[in-house]
């Protein structure tokens, strides 16, 4: 029984810590692309540093590996991870992980050979907001012109290499590349939006709102109740009234260990035969008057 109540207690120490300890994973620099052979850090930024985050990634070669795992990618430190020489082997899925199984945010990194990047949100974007996206060459261009495309068709040229969408929507969301004024063209990122959350509106005072005579409607809720007992008796009732019926009839049935009515006539007492005698005599005498 208490070895039960320990595990128990345990299951339920894990779900609450994979419940309220959260962690956001962040890049530096704050791009979704990045170049050949350039230092990146991604960072845990965490609630509780008792958790234990560490920076994890899926890739196209290897699954689920944690950084500085066997030497193979990356630097420790602390809940950070820096890459002193990101490759295109580096590109895939990171996320942060506490030592619990929770888990935070995931991050698409891609990593490309050629001279042009896309910088673009690594989070998923608000609606409403304003998202800026930069065509950002290896070297310093001559011309800093680019073409921006979204689904493949472009959407404007901006002379400054930077293209700013404001107020975006839900429309907005798609997979977006740049090519610059020397034809270099950067890889293609996924922009995602995230509806805006809704705020609930404080409630007006009495005195300001209008006065009304009307009745407010009542509660679907209260229909949804009385339906529901109405349904009940309808379906109950007819089997209360038989169950009622069948008792009923069970406890005045014959049974065979009543004693039958007997039929046997008691003869006479002398005091009973001796009324009939008078009686006789009665009956003679006026009998006999009523002749006369």
């Amino acid at each position: 029984m208490e070895e039960a109540s320990l595990l128990w207690l345990l299951f339920l120490t894990s779900l609450l810590s994979c419940t309220t300890n959260q962690a956001s994973l962040t890049v530096s620099p704050s791009s979704s692309q990045m170049f050949e052979d350039e230092f990146v850090s991604l960072s845990c930024e965490e609630d509780d540093s008792s958790a234990g985050w560490t920076v994890w990634r899926n890739t196209s070669v290897t699954t689920r590996t944690q950084c500085g795992d066997l030497g193979k990618w990356g630097r420790p430190a602390g809940s950070s991870c820096n890459i002193s020489s990101i490759s295109k082997l580096d590109s895939g899925v990171y996320w942060c992980e506490s030592r619990e199984g929770a888990t935070s945010n995931t991050i698409n990194i891609t990593v490309t050979g050629g001279s042009v990047v896309l910088q673009s949100p690594v989070l998923p974007v608000m609606e409403g907001h304003d998202v800026t996206l930069t065509c950002r060459t290896k070297t310093p261009p001559s011309n800093p012109t680019a073409d921006f495309y979204k689904d493949g068709s472009l959407i404007r040229t901006e002379p400054t290499g930077h293209m700013t969408i404001h107020h975006v929507s839900r429309s907005d969301e798609g997979l977006y590349k740049c090519r610059n004024s020397s034809g270099g063209e950067s890889p293609s990122s996924w922009i995602s939006v995230t509806e805006k959350p809704t705020t609930t509106a404080p409630p007006t005072s009495a005195a300001s709102a209008p006065p009304t005579t009307a009745a407010s409607p009542p509660d679907s809720s209260s229909y949804h109740l009385v339906f529901g007992l109405l349904r009940h008796l309808v379906v109950f009732c007819p089997y209360c009234i038989s169950t009622v019926l069948m008792v009923s009839l069970y406890r005045h049935r014959p049974t065979g260990n009543e004693r039958p009515v007997s039929m046997a006539m008691t003869p006479p007492t002398q005091a009973e035969e001796g009324l009939d005698d008078v009686y006789d005599d009665v009956i003679t005498a006026v009998t006999t008057e009523h002749h006369f």
